[in-house]
């Protein structure tokens, strides 16, 4: 029983990873699954696809890694964070397609309860902002939508719960419905400082609390799989939302420290430690991680899409055929071309938070091709890195600590690409960091599950163990970079729909 087994559940795919009793990946499996789209702005999953794509690849990687059941001492959790689901308590049952964080059929309602005054209770209790992007205006959206899941949820019929919980309960056989505190704190439900559910939030949004799982820390026992699906029952020992366990993988312990995961999104966390830090800036505070039943928390910016434009290129545009394309497209690109792109395909995160933006490509010139399309594309996630650096670093500055981390540990599958890190390194005026283990979220979610079976060292020893790649430094002259940027900003002003006062209005 020397190896741990991640599930890494994400927005467009998921996988299992493998590690050894030195935390090194043994072997992996990944499958994707079909995102839906029912109208603009709506993104769904279907639950089948979520727990299907589970098994199958945790099953796929215990067989590549020529391991037995018996070999693995137990299971780590990490997860797309806000995402959904609500399903039947006796059966099992989803009562509809899980409603993914990217949708933003909620937008109504918050805009209703931001013009009743009660962005400020949200914001208060929860750390984030009245946005459709939790789980809350979803949740509501199933209970008055579906036929009769009111009702149902009223007489405890039905459960709600994240990814994490969904699958917890599938592997658990219904025998756990449980999550931890780094997923309760992203659904605008849960009060991060006295770490529990908030009855005036429940009664805002219409919840009722028989619905809700019992929240746990991030290492902790969250029962056995049943035996049929691995062979053996096998213990599920950490859970942590992806850009939680990510901010584990990377080793942030330390206040200041400052990771940014690029995925589907892009996620910056900034540790602020014991302190809960209120930003003057739109971004998000939350909890890091918790343990031993004490939080650490941190500043959070949420870009919606990085990776996913990508996909876009590829799917929506037919330019490339593999992700892998797009660095040798871009570099072919005109340097002097001033093509900005902003993907705003489903509104904008940090720190605008506008749902109802949408895309633009500016600077179009009779030579704009695919390249600088590509290029325009890699470099937006750099830009969009550089609106949540800024903000960061102000509100910590804020609590009269130093300005900021000099420095960015980045991980995730876009941070593979050196263009886009070396171009991350240029706007920013700033190192980029990348760890010889780039799949930091599998990572985190295995070190809290081994941590949690005594297979793996606590944290401190296992900061030391982070290993550095490549650091990229900015090449880039200022004078350039701030020009770069400033085009930036005024692409992004040409797609905000809420007026700049209107968004104070509502901090």
């Amino acid at each position: 029983m020397s190896h741990i087994l991640a599930i890494d559940q994400g927005t467009t795919s998921t996988r299992a990873i493998v590690f050894d009793a030195k935390l090194a990946p043994r072997a992996s499996a990944q499958e994707e699954f079909p995102q839906i789209f029912p109208r603009s702005g709506w993104v769904e999953h279907d639950p089948a696809d979520l727990w299907s794509t589970t098994a199958a690849t945790c099953r796929a990687a215990i067989e590549r890694a020529r391991l037995r059941p018996a070999d693995i001492a137990a299971i780590g959790i990490t997860n797309q964070r806000e995402t959904t689901l609500v399903w039947d308590r006796a059966t099992g049952r989803p009562i509809h397609n899980a409603i993914v964080w990217q949708d933003r059929r909620g937008a109504p309602l918050c805009e209703r309860l931001a013009a009743e005054g009660m962005g400020g209770l949200v914001t208060e209790r929860t750390g984030l902002l009245l946005d459709p992007y939790f789980s809350a205006t979803k949740l509501k959206w199933l209970l008055d939508t579906v036929e009769g899941a009111r009702a149902r949820a009223e007489r405890g019929d039905l459960l709600f719960g994240t990814v994490d919980c969904y699958l917890i309960w599938q592997l658990t056989d219904g025998a756990v419905h449980a999550t931890d505190a780094t997923n309760a704190a992203r659904t605008m439900l849960y009060d991060i400082r006295k770490g529990r559910w908030d009855p005036d939030l429940l009664a805002l949004f219409g919840v009722p609390a028989a619905m809700l799982p019992e929240v746990r820390d991030c290492a902790a026992d969250f029962g056995t799989t049943r035996a049929d699906l691995f062979g053996r029952p096998i213990p599920i020992l950490g859970v942590a939302g992806d850009q939680h366990a990510a901010t584990v993988g990377q080793a942030c312990f330390g206040p200041g420290m400052l990771k940014s995961t690029y995925g589907t999104g892009c996620f910056a966390v900034l540790n602020t430690g014991e302190t809960l830090v209120p930003s003057r800036n739109r971004l998000l505070s939350t909890i890091a991680y918790q343990l031993d039943g004490k939080p650490t928390y941190a500043l959070e910016g949420s870009i919606f899409i990085a990776g996913a434009v990508v996909q876009w290129l590829r799917d929506g545009l037919g330019l490339i055929r593999t992700a892998a394309e797009t660095q040798p497209l871009a570099e072919r690109a005109n340097p002097e071309a001033a093509v900005y792109l902003v993907p705003a395909f489903t509104g904008l995160g940090a720190p605008y938070w506008d749902p109802e933006a949408r895309g633009a490509i500016l600077g179009l010139t009779r030579d704009t091709g695919p390249a600088e399309f590509a290029r325009a594309a890699l470099e937006s996630v750099a830009f969009q890195t550089r609106d949540l650096w800024e903000a960061m670093r102000d509100d910590w500055a804020s609590t009269g600590a130093a300005a900021g981390t000099a420095t960015l540990r980045v991980d995730g599958g876009m941070s593979a690409s050196d263009f886009a890190m070396q171009a991350l390194a240029d706007i920013l005026g700033a190192p980029v960091d990348r760890p010889k283990v780039i799949e930091t979220t599998a990572l985190g979610a295995g070190w809290l599950a081994g941590m949690r079976a005594g297979l793996y060292p606590g944290p401190a020893e296992f900061a030391a163990s982070w290993a550095l790649e490549r650091r990229f430094e900015p090449e880039m002259p200022k004078d350039r970079r701030e020009s770069k940027y400033a085009g930036w900003r005024d692409a992004v002003s040409r797609v905000l729909v809420k007026r700049p006062e209107a968004r104070e209005e509502e901090t």
